[in-house]
């Protein structure tokens, strides 16, 4: 039986919760009587409650975000009906900031800001009987050189069946008012020979996919290319993300990046708008020039794998405005795009606009935008389906280079707005369509309404599953396709990461 529980319920079973690892670690002495618990979002909470309770805990400490708030919610609710002594402690992004949009009233307290040392001390107090006077307890900003680092917590299991989150820094040097990392800390460096020594015995344990949860890794140049050297050193495969700034890429850094080999190196790279206008209206800083010419670098003269993030929705920014943002990007690039829905997160400052722009949000995670000014409630609802779309077709890579059909015309964004708005009305939903079922979507579209000869497009629908494979091919595509050759490569083709398909 643990005294202190620490319970992650994470959006995935291959996530691992690094918070929770971290408060552990710096339990000091309480650290042996405290052990962490893992579940995924949409479990049952009367089952999570029943396994946090067979443990009796005395402290139950749950960590807290956007994807699963409303199950902390559901599950503190059980426990405190059943075991009302029980006391829980919570912490992280979500209640962090107020105002708290998510009934946390059944928690007896709660950790705002990084816990490592005030959740310590907090245990401590309640386990020796101290009288605690305030329930929402601002977290002491912990000295990260003097933190114990949390890696030797992942488990085998961990190492074997998870992702391996790891960080060099905290904070971030922006003030981008959509994003909780504006108002923290500036940032600040871990040691970064103690990092590297805890990635090394990671390594030695079989460790070979580490995510990186710093928000500028390449904002300290030096200190990433000492990173980046510790596993251009390895001779082993491995798989590196990195969130990087998109106009800070020096030469020196760049010559270490084109060493990288194929499918080891995944860079997140927040764009969010092109639109100059827009970037000085979010507090954004960014050299467009710059930007330009560092993605074509990446896509050009790299392996790495890149994923940039547009989003719709932000102050002033129209649906023209975001139509060229994207067509933009993609003459930029092969890579992933993902759109993004805003998000009005607590404690940022993006509600200076709601009066302006006519803000209007959802209070249900993950708070995101119903309209304003210029995007109406019905253009929102068409822009998530054409984010879920785009997805499924262009990130997924499954129909990589049959969709370009779409727009032959370089008018990617209209392009596929008309198409998203043609599945919608054929299917009701932008979930559970099948890979068969997209294909002939994609095919009867192209044919019938775009009027392309059909053994060009069934042509180009097979390349793509040839790509990826580990795909039957459906009947529509046999019938039309031209070579019956690539028909019998397809049956032992291996099915490849998306990753992969971009670069070849």
């Amino acid at each position: 039986m643990s005294e202190i529980l620490l319970v992650g319920i994470n959006a995935r079973y291959t996530h691992s919760a690094i918070g929770l690892r971290y408060l552990k670690a710096n339990l000091k002495e309480l650290q042996k009587d405290a052990e962490i618990l893992e579940f995924v979002i949409g479990e049952n909470a009367q089952s999570i409650a029943e396994q946090i309770l067979l443990k009796e805990p005395e402290i139950v400490g749950i960590g807290v975000y956007i994807w699963n708030a409303i199950d902390v919610k559901n599950v503190i609710e059980v426990i405190k009906k059943v075991s009302p002594s029980t006391k829980i402690i919570l912490g992280g992004p979500e209640v962090s900031h107020q105002p708290f949009r998510v009934d946390f009233s059944d928690s007896d307290y709660i950790v705002q800001g990084e816990g490592e040392e005030s959740f310590y001390e907090l245990c401590k107090d309640i386990l020796d009987g101290v009288a605690i006077s305030n329930r929402v307890i601002p977290a002491k900003i912990p000295k990260l050189k003097e933190l114990q680092l949390p890696y030797e917590l992942y488990t085998q299991s961990d190492i074997d069946n998870r992702y391996i989150y790891v960080e060099a820094s905290r904070g971030c040097p922006f003030e981008c008012e959509f994003c909780l990392s504006a108002i923290d800390e500036r940032v600040r460096l871990f040691d970064i020979e103690k990092v590297l020594s805890s990635f090394e015995t990671l390594w030695s344990r079989g460790a070979r996919d580490f995510k990186f949860i710093d928000r500028t890794f390449n904002l300290n140049i030096k200190i990433a290319n000492q990173i980046i050297d510790f596993f251009l050193e390895k001779d082993e495969q491995y798989s590196l993300h990195f969130e990087v700034i998109p106009d800070n890429f020096p030469q020196r850094l760049k010559d270490k990046i084109k060493k990288f080999p194929t499918h080891s190196l995944q860079l997140e790279i927040g764009i969010q708008t092109l639109n100059s206008d827009i970037l000085h209206n979010i507090n954004r800083v960014m050299d467009l020039k710059k930007v330009q010419e560092n993605i074509k670098f990446l896509e050009d003269e790299t392996n790495a794998h890149m994923h940039l993030d547009l989003i719709v929705g932000l102050p002033g920014e129209t649906l023209e405005s975001f139509a060229i943002n994207l067509n933009r990007l993609k003459k930029m690039t092969n890579s992933e795009i993902q759109i993004g829905i805003l998000k009005k997160l607590s404690g940022t400052t993006l509600s200076r606009h709601d009066e302006q722009h006519k803000m209007l949000y959802s209070n249900i995670p993950p708070y995101d935008i119903l309209s304003n000014k210029d995007l109406s409630f019905i253009q929102i609802q068409k822009m998530k389906r054409f984010a879920r779309f785009w997805d499924l077709l262009h990130n997924s890579g499954n129909f990589y280079s049959s969709i370009s059909l779409l727009y032959k015309d370089g008018d990617v964004f209209r392009g596929f707005y008309d198409f998203s708005e043609w599945i919608f009305k054929q299917t009701a939903s932008t979930w559970k369509i099948s890979l068969n079922r997209m294909s002939e979507l994609l095919f009867n579209y192209l044919v019938d309404v775009l009027k392309e000869d059909k053994n060009e497009v069934a042509e180009a629908i097979l390349q793509d599953i040839i790509k990826v494979g580990g795909r039957s091919i459906p009947a529509h595509i046999t019938k039309n396709a031209i070579s019956d050759t690539k028909l019998n490569r397809t049956a032992n083709s291996k099915k490849r990461k998306r990753q992969e398909l971009r670069k070849n």
